[in-house]
């Protein structure tokens, strides 16, 4: 076994990923404090070409260096917006017909194993703040929540290890992936 080159990779450049097809799945960060998560997120969505990340409230958006530490170049090819209140957007995203999920634990969330996505519907997923979590009224608006399994004695995973497990197994169930 070796290693890829970058040659090897055949990675697309900026303005080519602009214009591809995106995955259905728009990332709405609710008052994430650390920029260094939000430039997880930034990297997360590239790789996994995501329509656009959502940045509200206390959120910081780029350009900023703590961001672009862990973004790696992707806040220039991943698309974003900034709306202040997270009610605010939840709200024009169901407007725009997408069906809205909160990553979080509830009385009633979905284990993510057991979620099924349908391939035909637009998804946002809603990721709340690293010691708060999702705002409740947040959880309020959502067409529900969904929570991922866990088996030790903390009660969450870093919202950057979050957003990767969740987009991981929605793309992977609606068969987004491109082959």
């Amino acid at each position: 076994m070796q290693k890829l080159s970058m040659d090897q990779l055949n990675r697309v450049d900026v303005d080519t990923f602009k214009s591809q097809e995106k995955t259905p799945l728009v990332i709405v960060l609710d008052n994430v404090r650390s920029m260094h998560n939000v430039g997880s997120a930034f990297r997360t969505a590239d790789a996994f070409a995501i329509d656009k990340i959502v940045l509200c409230g206390i959120t910081a958006t780029p350009p900023h260096r703590e961001i672009e530490k862990t973004a790696l170049g992707a806040t220039q090819s991943v698309t974003w917006e900034y709306v202040k209140e997270s009610v605010e957007a939840v709200k024009q995203l169901k407007e725009q017909g997408y069906e809205v999920y909160a990553i979080e634990q509830t009385n009633n969330s979905i284990s993510l194993e057991k979620f099924q996505p349908l391939t035909n519907k637009k998804y946002a997923v809603v990721f709340g703040n690293e010691v708060h979590g999702v705002d409740e009224e947040i959880i309020a608006l959502a067409d529900g929540t969904l929570e991922i399994p866990q088996f030790g004695t903390k009660h969450s995973f870093n919202v950057s290890v979050t957003i990767g497990i969740v987009l991981w197994d929605l793309i992977n169930k609606t068969k987004f992936i491109k082959k």
